[in-house]
């Protein structure tokens, strides 16, 4: 299981910080809603179902590089850090952030999208083929509309850069999770469960995206909880929020930070509530430039509970 686990450096910064509890087993099974299958070169790109009621035909748009379905995220304050009972250090202050309008990716990025790049030449294939139960799971057909992992920093990185995307930054990932109010979660306040997500071990492995229309943002974004952690693209510093911009926050520099470790958001199918929270942060070891590139360390770890989505600025 990923957790907190801090280096020494980030240690002394913030020694206090809260250690979340593992998440229990379940026996539920979830339920699906229709996805249609991921473009290919030869196919036309489809959108993704969106509920009624968060999305229209103006904030909506399909990229042609990946058949992805965008959804425009409105420029608005964001309330931004933890405001309940399971708030961390991390997570503190709670503050309000001005955000820009953007596009945010409705679901992961799928198997099937990632091997386009592959095949483009511009993508390394995912670590591992498998899944955390599945020993063929990347070039699967079966698998093809689910979230693609075993991929590092690095590599969502370069998918959202050849898709002419980039990685979202934590606070417009927290904007298209949360919307404008202090929910705890993209569909509400109400416990994860079996229809609002794919968590706490229900299913135990990753499944098909968009397939729980429950757990919706109030965008219209899907599985912003669950599924798979999230890459995100800021460095990791414990106390940012006591220091960030408040407006558009681009993330701590290099030179801010101790690590190379990244953000991740969202939490996975065997988390539970408490790092499914929209403030909930995470984080793993990202790149490390000055690695030789025939080490993993070069391109940082990762893990077969993280995927990711991209975003790209809105005109």
């Amino acid at each position: 299981m990923i957790k907190k686990i801090y280096p020494l450096l980030i240690l002394f910064l913030v020694a206090c910080q809260a250690a979340p509890t593992s998440a229990p087993e379940a026996t539920l099974t979830p339920s699906v809603t229709p996805l249609p299958a991921t473009a290919t070169e030869t196919s036309t790109p489809t959108s993704t179902p969106v509920p009624a009621a968060t999305a229209t035909a103006d904030t909506l748009r399909i990229s042609a590089k990946d058949g992805m379905t965008q959804i425009q995220v409105a420029a608005g304050t964001l309330f931004m850090g933890g405001m309940d009972v399971y708030r961390e250090n991390d997570e503190q202050p709670a503050h309000e952030v001005k955000i820009r309008s953007f596009w945010i990716d409705q679901v992961e990025v799928t198997n099937g999208m990632y091997e386009l790049c592959v095949q483009a030449g511009n993508c390394r294939p995912p670590r591992e083929i498998r899944s955390d139960n599945r020993e063929e799971y990347f070039g699967n057909p079966e698998f093809r509309d689910y979230p693609v992992v075993y991929v590092a920093w690095f590599d969502a990185d370069a998918y959202c850069t050849w898709a002419g995307r980039r990685l979202p930054t934590e606070a417009e990932w927290e904007r298209a999770a949360r919307g404008d109010d202090k929910r705890n979660y993209p569909w509400g306040d109400e416990e994860p469960n079996q229809y609002n997500s794919n968590s706490v071990n229900v299913v135990g492995d990753t499944t098909r995206v968009g397939s729980y229309a429950e757990g919706a943002s109030p965008f219209g974004a899907l599985d912003m909880a669950g599924n798979v952690w999230e890459w995100v693209a800021d460095l990791y510093r414990p106390n940012y929020y006591s220091t960030a911009p408040l407006e558009n926050p681009p993330g701590p520099s290099a030179e801010e930070v101790f690590s190379t470790l990244r953000v991740m958001r969202g939490g996975s199918f065997q988390e539970d509530g408490i790092f499914l929270r929209v403030a909930n942060r995470n984080f793993l070891e990202g790149p490390d430039p000055k690695a030789d590139p025939n080490n993993e360390a070069h391109y940082g770890k990762s893990s077969s509970r993280i995927g990711f989505r991209c975003a790209e600025d809105a005109n």
